[in-house]
């Protein structure tokens, strides 16, 4: 026999109501997305550490392009990588311009550092209320890999996503040098690493963002080259579009062709198209207002600061352990 409910039964009745809306709105939307569903990893900073890490204009002036992030590689900072090139040169063709300092120098976890990217993304695109343009050079393109991965949220949240030197299965450098104590960022992009199999599992390229892939035959640091190209992206080799022509690995943060497929990247639907450069592209050398005295200098500056960083870095005997949220 039924015993009856102690509910009341306008209570009963209002939570029927809410149940039958609940399925009509799913009816009607369907199932929520996994993005949306799944926890997000927490980041584990202070919000104040991750805000003063980032730079941006005082106001977003330009509301009719996307903004957008840079982030730096392995030694160095936003402003040695960026702070003479690609930030003023942009500015100055219109974009609004943010960086980050990823922390130590981006030499520590990059499971710690790629927090600093989500942060980032998070903050420009929530204060603009537009998708923001990711650039990144040398380690930093895996902070950007892995936070697309790893907060899937951020999918919906950057239209572009363009890697300069881009070592995306890893570098033959980091085991040579990782053979004992090794800086932690070295042993992860080692090839082999735990961390790359786990980036690398699955999609590539997840979301709809459109990916560029820029890499070049003579960088001295994406060794092998093989390494480069990133499953799903828009693979494009600096020789395939001047044939013959040197682009160093820290070459590509000056470099006029890499930049005009930036450009050319930001400012068109989808991924760059190196059929859109102008007739002529392969005369030019350096990117706007980069002299080569400048290109020089500040190549010095970043072999001298991996040269001490190489030394300097707090180091470990082991790549350090995948999170939780990496091992499923």
């Amino acid at each position: 026999m039924n015993r009856p409910s102690n509910t009341p039964r306008h209570q009963r009745l209002n939570a029927l109501a809410a149940a039958l809306v609940g399925m009509f709105v799913v009816a009607l939307l369907g199932p929520a997305s996994p993005a949306n569903a799944a926890a997000e990893p927490v980041l584990a900073t202070p919000i104040a550490t991750f805000d003063a890490a980032l730079h941006c204009p005082s106001s977003f002036a330009h509301p009719d392009r996307e903004p957008v992030l840079l982030v730096h590689g392995t030694s160095s900072t936003a402003d040695e990588s960026w702070g003479w090139g690609y930030a003023p040169a942009l500015r100055d063709a219109g974009y609004d311009v943010c960086t980050v300092d990823l922390p130590n120098r981006s030499m520590g976890d990059i499971q710690d550092s790629t927090e600093y990217v989500v942060h980032a993304i998070n903050k420009i695109q929530a204060a603009t209320g537009r998708k923001v343009d990711v650039i990144g050079h040398s380690q930093g393109n895996m902070q950007m890999r892995w936070a697309l991965k790893w907060w899937p949220s951020l999918q919906a949240k950057v239209d572009d996503a363009v890697f300069l030197a881009n070592p995306g299965h890893g570098i033959g450098a980091g085991n040579l040098f990782c053979t004992g104590l090794c800086a932690p960022a070295l042993h992860q992009f080692s090839v082999g690493s735990n961390f790359l199999a786990a980036l690398n599992a699955g999609d590539e390229t997840p979301g709809a963002v459109s990916y560029t892939n820029l890499y070049s035959l003579t960088d001295e640091a994406i060794v092998p080259v093989t390494t480069a190209p990133v499953s799903g992206s828009a693979n494009i080799s600096m020789q395939s579009v001047c044939p013959g022509r040197t682009v160093t690995h820290f070459g590509f943060l000056y470099d006029s062709v890499a930049y005009g497929l930036v450009v050319d990247a930001l400012s068109h639907s989808g991924t760059a198209d190196p059929g859109r450069l102008p007739l002529g592209k392969c005369l030019d050398v350096n990117l706007p207002g980069v002299s080569a005295a400048e290109a020089t200098a500040a190549t010095g500056v970043a072999a001298a600061n991996m040269n001490a960083e190489l030394l300097n870095a707090t180091k470990v005997w082991v790549e350090p352990s995948l999170r939780a949220y990496a091992l499923s």
